[in-house]
């Protein structure tokens, strides 16, 4: 049905960048929001960033707010999470999520394999 595929993981240095994309692909026609998830070795799936399709709206975490900047792409159904002044502790498996075909309650019904990011210092 609903495929979600991140690219762009990566070695990095503290204080670098990175893009993160993800593409979606199947029944993407109704797409209600796309977000970015991570975790890190023995810790709990945080929340990142999300964005809602139609209106483009973004919610961060607090500590990755002014770090990291969500954007979408609606004719590619992809999103991407650009990331800057990386520091060790963003260092995680990044997961793309989405809420397709849903109704006004956000509900991450679909998610991607994971893109590991390493931010060296």
């Amino acid at each position: 049905q609903v495929q979600l595929v991140e690219s762009g993981g990566g070695l990095v240095q503290a204080g670098g960048s990175l893009r993160l994309s993800c593409a979606a692909s199947g029944r993407t026609f109704n797409t209600y929001a796309m977000g970015w998830f991570r975790q890190a070795p023995g810790k709990e799936r945080e929340f990142v960033a999300h964005i809602y399709w139609t209106t483009g709206n973004t919610r961060y975490a607090d500590s990755v707010k002014g770090r990291f900047t969500i954007s979408r792409d609606n004719a590619k159904n992809a999103a991407y999470l650009q990331m800057n002044s990386l520091k060790p502790e963003d260092t995680a498996v990044y997961y793309c999520a989405a809420d397709i075909g849903s109704d006004y309650v956000l509900k991450w019904n679909y998610w991607g394999q994971g893109t590991q990011v390493t931010v060296s210092s």
